[in-house]
């Protein structure tokens, strides 16, 4: 079986060594990706990645459904950061 078919390569090679060398690189291409180390990053990346993104709303006083902060006349209040 591996005569065989080191005689089919070798046979491909002297006629279209063009075609052999894309056939080895597009072999590679499908191969190579699932090996590689950063497929694993990737799908991690990709596993934290949130799908949707919070927005943040405009009040128009006509929203029931959405909590009501009062806003403080100075600005938002840095209490929080005094308290550390």
């Amino acid at each position: 079986m591996a005569g065989r078919l080191a005689a089919f390569l070798k046979n491909a090679w002297a006629k279209e060594p063009v075609l052999v060398v894309s056939f080895a690189v597009g072999g590679l291409a499908l191969i190579l990706p699932p090996l590689s180390p950063y497929t694993k990053y990737a799908i991690m990346i990709n596993e934290a990645t949130p799908y949707n993104y919070p927005v943040p709303l405009r009040d128009d006083s006509n929203m029931p459904d959405v909590p009501s902060h009062p806003q403080d006349p100075e600005g938002p209040s840095l209490k929080w950061l005094k308290d550390l």
